[in-house]
């Protein structure tokens, strides 16, 4: 899970670039944290714990954005950060 510092450091990131749709804010951070749980441990979407919401928001939030370009905004956003 996105520690509050982390995602106080993470959130205006991800609101810059993420398509305004279904996905509520407070529900966005669990879902991230689903989508990065999954990358680290290498599972399948299935395997995400239920602590982290339904595995298949992850999964269709992670795949729209990727289409979306979503991901490559983020990665340039955070880059400029350092």
């Amino acid at each position: 899970m996105l520690s509050d510092a982390q995602w106080a450091v993470l959130e205006p990131l991800v609101e810059a670039c993420r398509p305004k749709a279904k996905t509520p804010p407070q529900d966005l951070r669990r879902t991230l944290s689903a989508i990065l749980w999954r990358h680290q441990n290498g599972a399948k979407w299935r395997a995400i714990p239920r602590e982290l919401g339904p595995w298949w928001r992850a999964a269709q939030i992670f795949i729209r954005w990727s289409r979306g370009g979503v991901w490559e905004r983020l990665l340039g956003l955070v880059q400029e950060r350092g």
